[in-house]
């Protein structure tokens, strides 16, 4: 399996934001493995989306093909109905008296890094790379970095390991995320992310909109749709130039 040092799991949902993550740990690792996580979100479609990603990923990209480990899925519907948001219920999309919206899962984003990182440790691998975000969060107090590196502390504490939770999107707008898919995989990643991933909350896979596919609406469409906007804009400009 190799050294630790040389391994990676990726939080891999499915969405724009981890398929950016694991193909920028394709580059960096030399080997690389997935976990997505079921709990019970009405977007269930995404976890299709995951395997088609996966698919493209090793047809496509021969070099990224060859790092690509397994990939694991893992059950946590008890959480999504302990933490029921209008994520895993019928509930309507808004702001609530919290002043956070109501697609906040409360701890989703704790939970998926304690099975990660137990996961993880059972694979002898090091780095756990996640697409949280904090330029272009949706008010989830659980994407920002002091969470972040207060549980990369916890777990290694209560582990004993020496885990690295990797965020490489953590300062880029949905624009420079886009731009950083163009800098990984060319536009054929582009057309993978734009085509195949899948983000939308409502879990509508209908229209294809220029940004991909999404009911347009809800706070994640209106954020990916804002990005690529502003990504065309620019000029399409590649991170790498």
């Amino acid at each position: 399996m190799g050294p630790m040092s040389e391994t990676a799991l990726v939080l891999f949902s499915g969405g724009q934001d981890s398929t950016v993550c694991l193909a920028w740990a394709l580059e960096r690792y030399p080997r690389v493995e997935t976990v997505g996580f079921d709990y019970g979100q009405r977007h269930a479609v995404e976890l299709q989306a995951r395997q088609t990603v996966r698919a493209k990923f090793a047809t496509a990209f021969p070099p990224w093909a060859k790092r690509l480990g397994e990939d694991h899925m893992l059950d946590l519907k008890g959480f999504g109905q302990v933490a029921q948001s209008a994520l895993t219920a019928e509930r309507a999309i808004e702001m609530t008296d919290k002043g956070l919206p109501s697609t906040f899962v409360p701890g989703r984003n704790l939970a998926f890094l304690v099975y990660a990182a137990a996961l993880a440790d059972r694979r002898g691998l090091q780095a756990l790379v996640g697409g949280m975000c904090e330029t272009d969060f949706s008010g989830y107090p659980d994407c920002r970095r002091d969470t972040i590196e207060a549980m990369q502390t916890a777990l290694n504490l209560g582990m004993a390991q020496d885990f690295t939770v990797e965020t490489p999107l953590m300062q880029l707008t949905k624009a420079q995320t886009w731009a950083m898919a163009k800098a990984l995989g060319g536009a054929t990643l582009v057309e993978i992310v734009r085509t195949d991933t899948h983000t939308c909350y409502r879990g509508e896979r209908g229209e294809l909109h220029a940004w991909g596919h999404g009911c347009g609406t809800c706070p994640a469409c209106e954020l990916r749709a804002q990005g690529w906007e502003a990504w065309v804009a620019d000029g399409r400009p590649s991170l790498a130039a």
